[in-house]
C-alpha cells in the first residue's frame, strides 16, 4: 500500500479538572505544559501533542479493558519516574513483560504506562524467546 498514516499526530484525553490534569502530566511525568485555556491544555512529551480537554461526562472509574497509553522512558530517568508514579497515583497492573513498565491511572482514570524499550526491543526478545505464540514478520 503506498498510502498510509505517517503517525500518531496527538492524542486528547477528556479531563474534568483542567487545573488539576495539566498540573498532574507536568510534575509527575515532566510534560511541557505548552498552552492553558478554560477547557483545555495542550502539553509536550517530547515528540508527542497530548490535548487535555474538559468534558463533564469523564469518570474515574477504572474502565475493564486493556487499552491504555505507553510513554516512551529512556532507562537512566525510569527508577525515578516510576517512583514519582507510585508515590502519586494510582497503580492498575503489574508489569509481566519484557522491559520495565509501570502501569498507573491519571486523575480522570486514564490507564497509562510508563515503559523503557521499543518496537525493536519487544521483536528481538520473542526472536530469544520463541514459542509464546508470537509471529515475527
Amino acid at each position: 500500500m503506498s498510502t498510509s498514516v505517517s503517525g500518531l499526530n496527538h492524542i486528547t484525553l477528556a479531563v474534568a479538572d483542567v487545573e488539576r490534569s495539566p498540573e498532574f502530566y507536568r510534575d509527575v511525568l515532566g510534560c511541557a505544559v505548552r498552552a492553558i485555556w478554560s477547557d483545555g491544555a495542550y502539553l509536550e512529551a517530547g515528540s508527542l501533542w497530548l490535548c487535555l480537554s474538559r468534558d463533564e461526562e469523564v469518570g474515574s472509574a477504572l474502565r475493564p479493558d486493556y487499552t491504555h497509553i505507553a510513554f516512551s522512558v529512556p532507562e537512566e530517568s525510569y527508577s525515578e519516574l516510576s517512583a514519582r508514579v507510585s508515590a502519586t497515583a494510582t497503580i492498575w497492573k503489574d508489569n509481566r513483560s519484557e522491559g520495565a513498565s509501570s502501569y498507573f491511572l491519571d486523575p480522570d482514570g486514564h490507564k497509562l504506562e510508563l515503559h523503557v524499550g521499543s518496537l525493536q526491543s519487544r521483536l528481538a526478545y520473542y526472536r530469544e524467546h520463541p514459542g509464546k505464540g508470537v509471529t515475527i514478520l
